[in-house]
């Protein structure tokens, strides 16, 4: 394919450094030890007692050591004699079908070998109640034929919408619980009512008409270690997720500086982030009724260099670049990630931007489309993905602003380098 002249020509970059950021680690070292003080403050007010069919909903969220505290939470439901289940929750991932889910589980180390308790994957729903007239409300046909349903969910700002309660264990409820039906009808009517206030009135209907008992939020510090591990009952599950969401936002890991001409994310996914690169890093978010997230951040272009191994071909998100590899394209799966798209109602989220031949080009296209900035003027930024911020590499033009914050520790300068195929290849993190 040919390009215009200052694509196909040589580029001289800036010269680059290394940026980490020191931030405060506290963190919840035994996690089984505070899982279980957990269940065992909650599980006595439950209801849940000996034989009784206990469905544990867990999405596909990353959570760290997820695996360790699922299987704490089916301990302690069987050190009283009840029986736990495993049902996935998380709408429409895993390309909406129950053997899907089921790998994903598999791929975040939930399986019946390592949890200790069977797995049901099933994509039926019962509907459980009607809001705002003509909003249908469903809920896992499996859970609901248990005796009682539990989750476990990351309480954190989400990727489409900005209000008192946002991702966490309500929504947990809508939409995972809901299957890809559920996930669709909320998606779908929260462009009509709000996505917040749907959120309210679905989660609602859905503690007093269902089985759910409670619901353990974690929230993460700013490293994705865990701070804080409460088990919730479902009548308290508003206002104390709310109070939690706070303290989540404050944690949440963002670039300490707020505007940019160029950010390049070495990779995006589905096990990064439900919008494949999160807007509350990038500043983009550009679907129907979602929040500006561009006060936060702002770049004028984005490239994106890889797809994550475990998005299993989820491109989610690219749309919000403006560049991305051939590498990207040749990893897309292109019927998950419009199923996606569609059940969000996040359309932008699945355009394909421009293809460039290598990272080398993708970068290159971001610095050359400013105008007629020079290459040593431009405010660049390399991030692995949108997760983990707190270690990355700018260009020359950023170093006066990020040597006045006493939070930052800087690398000498270096040269990007390309491998024979045009790939980036940074120095290792020191």
């Amino acid at each position: 394919m040919r390009y215009p002249d200052f694509i196909e020509k040589p580029y001289r970059f800036p010269s680059f450094f290394h940026v980490r950021v020191q931030r405060p680690k506290d963190q919840i070292n035994d996690i089984p030890a505070a899982m279980e003080a957990q269940m065992r403050a909650v599980i006595p007010h439950s209801g849940i007692k000996a034989g009784d069919r206990v469905a544990l909903a867990v999405g596909s969220r990353g959570i760290y050591r997820l695996s360790d505290m699922v299987k704490s939470m089916c301990d302690q439901l069987k050190a009283i004699g009840a029986r736990p289940f495993i049902i996935p929750a998380m709408g429409s991932h895993g390309g909406a079908t129950a053997e899907g889910q089921q790998k994903v589980l598999e791929t975040l180390g939930v399986t019946p070998a390592a949890i200790g308790a069977p797995v049901i994957s099933s994509m039926e729903t019962v509907q459980i109640g009607t809001v705002m007239n003509d909003v249908p409300v469903y809920f896992s046909k499996e859970a609901a034929e248990m005796d009682h349903t539990l989750c476990i969910n990351r309480i954190k700002p989400h990727t489409k919408f900005k209000a008192p309660m946002e991702s966490g264990l309500v929504k947990m409820l809508c939409v995972g619980l809901g299957k890809h039906q559920g996930a669709i009808t909320w998606h779908h009517y929260a462009l009509k009512y709000g996505f917040y206030e749907l959120l309210c009135a679905m989660g609602e209907a859905i503690v007093i008409n269902s089985n759910v008992r409670f619901g353990i939020g974690v929230v993460e510090n700013a490293y994705d270690q865990p701070l804080i591990i409460e088990a919730v009952p479902a009548l308290n599950m508003w206002g104390r997720e709310k109070a939690l969401l706070a303290i989540a936002k404050n944690h949440f890991p963002r670039l300490p500086i707020r505007e940019v001409d160029a950010l390049i994310v070495e990779h995006i996914g589905k096990d990064i982030s439900g919008a494949g690169m999160d807007p509350n890093v990038t500043g983009r978010s550009l679907d129907l009724k979602e929040s500006d997230f561009s006060q936060d951040f702002n770049a004028m272009r984005i490239a994106i260099l890889n797809l994550t191994v475990n998005t299993d071909g989820n491109a989610i998100g690219l749309g919000h670049a403006d560049f991305i590899t051939e590498k990207v394209f040749a990893h897309l799966d292109y019927e998950k990630t419009v199923l996606n798209a569609l059940t969000s109602n996040s359309i932008r989220k699945a355009f394909i931007p421009v293809r460039l031949p290598t990272d080398e080009k993708a970068i290159q296209a971001c610095f050359s489309t400013l105008g007629p900035i020079p290459p040593e003027a431009v405010r660049a930024v390399i991030i692995q993905n949108t997760r983990q911020v707190f270690d990355f590499w700018a260009s020359s033009a950023l170093r006066p602003e990020l040597e006045s914050l006493s939070t930052i520790r800087l690398s000498k300068d270096f040269f990007l380098r390309w491998d024979t195929d045009g790939n980036l290849i940074l120095p290792p993190l020191a």
